[in-house]
């Protein structure tokens, strides 16, 4: 059995940006990061959740020599401002952002690299701006549809009960029947405690079913309340997305070159969905499955495989 999570000498050494600061957006102040070399190879990594936000981590997998790498923490989460604002927060919003930041930056076309749903938002960006994109490394395929959510709240207890229970508990039995309506009622209600106590119970849910190895994983403080309220906020709006825009749009980004990531045992996004893009797709994508593994970036098989497809950018 490999090593549940890649050892740090396997990933470059830590890296402190070369600019960061933030760009104002409305209501919105979005906090970002260059790192790298500045004439290399332009890559925008884009975070899950949606919520999640960035993590020095996550600059350790670009070659500092090779990549002007472009970090942000999207609306609402990370070091962005307002925390947990859920106003002016949509698909499209986030979208315009990333053009925002490109053209601040005076950056042509970029290699778009998202896992989760960061991997919805790197195909809803290329679909909207195929013409400022390079290619796309995607991880743990996310769709944004309604199926993928219902399996998120419902059926990944098959797989992880003991959190599953814990998640379904937290609530009144009278409230069970709806989870994602009363975890949202909970998570926007403007009682401190209410909405972090929620936050906490759904953001360990999730995180305790992200690896090929399970464990209970507690989340608290600011990380859990963006990555909860946020997420219910995206799932009850159908993810800002017409049904099926990814998948009905792909005839835009077809000709672009993606590798797609996905780990087999991913009960977060399931590897039937990275199937189906990759067939749609057609032959510029590459589909790698990794079979001891997760949904997590830094399990060691997709951490390889990440860095592997990396290496093929110039």
């Amino acid at each position: 059995m490999a090593h549940a999570f890649i050892q740090e000498k396997e990933l470059f050494p830590p890296v402190v940006p070369f600019n960061q600061g933030y760009l104002d957006r409305g209501i919105h102040r979005i906090h970002y990061e260059q790192c790298g070399n500045p004439d290399g190879v332009p890559v925008l990594f884009l975070h899950g959740g949606p919520g999640a936000g960035i993590a020095p981590a996550h600059r350790r997998l670009f070659n500092p020599n090779r990549f002007h790498c472009v970090l942000f923490d999207q609306r609402g989460c990370g070091q962005s401002q307002p925390h947990g604002e859920i106003a002016d927060n949509t698909t499209q919003h986030l979208i315009d952002d990333i053009e925002a930041l490109r053209t601040t930056f005076g950056i042509d076309r970029f290699v778009l690299f998202g896992g989760s749903w960061g991997s919805t938002l790197a195909l809803a960006y290329a679909i909207a701006h195929p013409e400022n994109v390079s290619r796309l490394i995607l991880r743990g395929i996310f769709l944004g549809t309604d199926a993928e959510v219902n399996w998120f709240l419902n059926d990944m207890g098959r797989f992880f009960p003991e959190a599953h229970e814990s998640f379904v508990e937290f609530l009144p039995l009278q409230e069970r029947s709806d989870l994602l309506t009363s975890y949202h009622r909970r998570l926007i209600d403007s009682n401190r405690h209410t909405h972090q106590a929620a936050a906490e119970r759904w953001a360990s849910y999730e995180t305790s079913c992200s690896t090929l190895r399970s464990g209970v994983r507690h989340v608290g403080g600011k990380l859990a309340l963006s990555m909860a309220r946020l997420e219910a906020h995206y799932f009850v709006n159908q993810c800002f997305l017409a049904s099926d825009h990814i998948l009905k749009n792909l005839d835009r980004i077809k000709h672009l070159p993606a590798e797609i990531i996905q780990g087999r045992h991913d009960v977060i996004c399931p590897p039937v969905t990275a199937r189906i893009l990759a067939k749609g797709w057609g032959p510029r994508a590459k589909l790698r499955l990794i079979d001891e593994a997760g949904h997590s970036t830094f399990e060691t098989g997709i951490a390889h495989a990440l860095l592997a497809a990396l290496e093929k950018c110039r």
